[in-house]
């Protein structure tokens, strides 16, 4: 799906501003920028590397100052925002298009003089490759000048005053050698450096107060810092046309600059034939869920980050993401090494919440990570039949459901009705997970509603492994009936969640007023596998979760009607905060409603039809932000602008798997297998 932009929407900087591009290397490195080609973040970068896969990153190129000369005259490509609005660079005024399909592609045009640039990033490597092709259509030679605007500097950072950099050519032009290659470090940070054009160093030069407008609406540091040291050049004559090369890279690559963007467009169209989707819409998020796969160096194994430019590898969003950014897209063997890194971290029956870099040990605060897990390996069973698998993970699942009913950190424990327990002290272990010092804004301790649908699925799961010959023909068969506790919670469920009265689940049972807010978490106990309510309760949730909550975006957290709710998210990080949970439309659990909805009415033509109306209003939403992905949060309130990350795991994976369904030949049981188990 290729999204083009015109001159209408960047009328203005700020308006440039508003959407930008994002591509990954599966290593944690990215590269994202404006549509005209600016920095708004600190967290942005023409070359974030990852050093040490998957979160150590390095904003090594931050930026792109582009001026082309003819005759006497000087004019920008590039644009930038400063502190000091009368040094900015309006590249945007002779900007005439911007699209986006495999790798952004800018076109600018001058007294006649075309420079169409393009920028890819190299997959498995921290490489870079630009390109600008330049069409003198004019009577005046030309020449294109680009100052790389330099950080090397741990993402977020601000780059210190006093920093020292080194260039060092490795192999200059010459008759017998094209390119020009060169080697920048500062302290223990390289960069390799590869051009056809004019390499010429400079003195080094700091750059001071560039603006970061999404930085100060957060409440971030909005002032950046770079260096320059070294410029390239490259001159065309009236009436021809030449290409600049430029390739930057944390190794000496055997790349080719052009061979790059074949690459690019090669792996990701080979990512749309795997996943196989009809529509357009579901084809471009399939391809850029991929963008959220990651290696992780320090367990060999793949993981899923949680979104961009901000979150890690979280425990609790990689397995709400897994079957859409996955098993939707058949990334079968990704699936699998995520799931036995995380078995291999099970420690009390938790799954890691993160996985810290260096010496540092894992964090556990989740009570619902490891309870996914066992949904997530139901469903990687359910798709590929890989029964040695299932019987691999068995025991770590069953110690998952041990620990539970035994009791382990943070809380968790079976209570005496069989209904899960978690959470004590300032300890926040759902996902509503935000905590400001000493206050909870939204405290769930208890026992909350969609912990105890994730609680009673996984015990009916294991109820059906435990019974299957072919997993346990591989294992021996513990004597836990998984059954009788599942009995246990479905009659016990109802009664002590049903809010007649509001006629849907009630959020979190506390015994205080928390209890009976309506929330979005009540939408997955209708939408799991394993119905706890009477299809007639299940439609009545699905009804108020509807008329309370919905969006086209997302779900609120928080019934507007609520003293409580916050319709607006922004400002200082405590703020922010605040409204989080607190009415914030979050776009993953639409995922959630959009399944529940098609189960309770039977996966019907006319169910089939209405979800497929409604995605449609979400479409837009691919070209707003980051083009081609789902945000993570907009505003309750009215929910025009994406907010906090621009690109979130769980809300690309949870509207896939609306998609599989719509696109599924078996619409009662929502599973696509013929065209996805190619590798099993």
């Amino acid at each position: 799906m290729e999204f083009r932009y015109g001159k209408q929407n960047w009328s203005t900087l700020e308006r440039g501003e508003e959407n930008c591009y994002l591509m990954t290397n599966g290593l944690g490195g990215f590269s994202s920028l404006s549509l005209i080609g600016s920095c708004v973040r600190n967290d942005q970068a023409v070359l974030m590397a990852c050093l040490k896969s998957p979160n150590n990153r390095y904003n090594m190129i931050h930026r792109l100052e582009e001026q082309l000369s003819f005759g006497e005259k000087v004019c920008f490509l590039s644009s930038q925002d400063f502190i000091k609005k009368d040094r900015r660079e309006e590249g945007f005024l002779v900007q005439d298009g911007f699209s986006f399909e495999d790798y952004p592609v800018w076109t600018y045009r001058v007294h006649g003089i075309e420079v169409i640039k393009k920028i890819a990033l190299a997959q498995g490597e921290n490489t870079v490759s630009i390109l600008y092709e330049i069409r003198n259509g004019s009577k005046e030679a030309a020449s294109l000048t680009v100052t790389p605007h330099m950080q090397f500097v741990p993402k977020g950072s601000l780059m210190p005053e006093d920093i020292k950099f080194t260039f060092e050519y490795i192999e200059e032009q010459s008759a017998e050698y094209d390119d020009c290659c060169a080697k920048i470090a500062s302290k223990d940070v390289e960069l390799y450096l590869r051009t056809n054009g004019i390499l010429k160093e400079v003195p080094i030069q700091i750059c001071e107060e560039l603006y970061y407008a999404d930085d100060e609406k957060d409440g971030r540091n909005f002032i950046g810092r770079t260096a320059v040291n070294h410029r390239i050049s490259m001159e065309v004559l009236p009436g021809q046309t030449s290409v600049l090369k430029m390739l930057y890279g944390t190794t000496q690559t055997q790349l080719d600059a052009d061979e790059i963007f074949i690459q690019v467009q090669e792996y990701r169209k080979a990512l749309a034939d795997s996943a196989g989707f009809n529509t357009e819409p579901a084809k471009t998020l399939a391809v850029n869920a991929n963008q959220f796969l990651s290696y992780r160096q320090s367990t060999d194994g793949w993981t899923i980050l949680a979104g961009f430019p901000f979150f890690e590898d979280w425990g609790r969003d990689t397995m709400i993401a897994f079957t859409g950014c996955c098993l939707v897209t058949g990334q079968y063997e990704a699936a699998k090494s995520i799931m036995k890194t995380f078995a291999l971290y099970c420690r009390k029956g938790l799954l890691p919440n993160l996985f810290p870099e260096g010496k540092e040990k894992p964090m556990y605060n989740t009570v619902d990570a490891a309870l996914l897990f066992i949904l997530a390996v139901h469903e990687y069973y359910t798709r590929t039949g890989d029964c040695a698998f299932v019987a691999e993970v068995m025991p770590v699942m069953s110690d998952i459901i041990r620990w539970y009913a035994e009791g382990t950190d943070y809380g968790i424990h079976m209570d005496n009705d069989g209904l899960l327990m978690a959470g004590e002290k300032y300890d926040q272990v759902t996902w509503m997970d935000v905590r400001i010092d000493d206050i909870l804004p939204t405290p769930r301790h208890g026992k909350p509603v969609e912990i105890n649908a994730y609680w009673y699925n996984a015990l009916c799961i294991m109820e059906n492994f435990s019974k299957a010959e072919e997993i346990n023909a591989a294992m021996p068969v513990n004597n836990v009936d998984y059954g009788l506790m599942a009995a246990r919670v479905k009659e016990c469920f109802e009664s002590v969640f049903w809010n007649e009265e509001a006629g849907c689940l009630k959020d979190v049972i506390c015994g205080g007023p928390a209890e009976n807010q309506i929330r979005c978490n009540q939408i997955w106990a209708v939408s799991l596998p394993y119905a706890l309510l009477s299809h007639e309760k299940e439609c009545r949730v699905v009804e108020t979760v509807y008329e309370k909550l919905y969006t086209p975006w997302g779900l609120r957290t928080l019934d507007p009607e609520d003293a409580q709710y916050h319709g607006f998210y922004g400002g200082p990080q405590k703020e922010r905060d605040m409204a989080y949970h607190q009415g914030t439309i979050w776009t993953f659990p639409l995922g959630g409603y959009y399944l529940a909805y098609l189960k309770v009415h039977d996966y019907s033509m006319e169910a089939k039809d209405m979800v497929r109306r409604q995605l449609k209003l979400m479409e837009p939403a691919l070209w707003e932000g980051c083009i081609g992905q789902l945000a993570e949060i907009y505003d309750g309130d009215n929910p025009v602008k994406s907010k906090g990350c621009f690109a979130q795991a769980w809300s690309v994976g949870e509207i896939l798997r609306v998609y599989d369904i719509l696109d599924c030949a078996d619409a009662q049981a929502g599973h696509q297998f013929s065209s996805k188990i190619g590798d099993t």
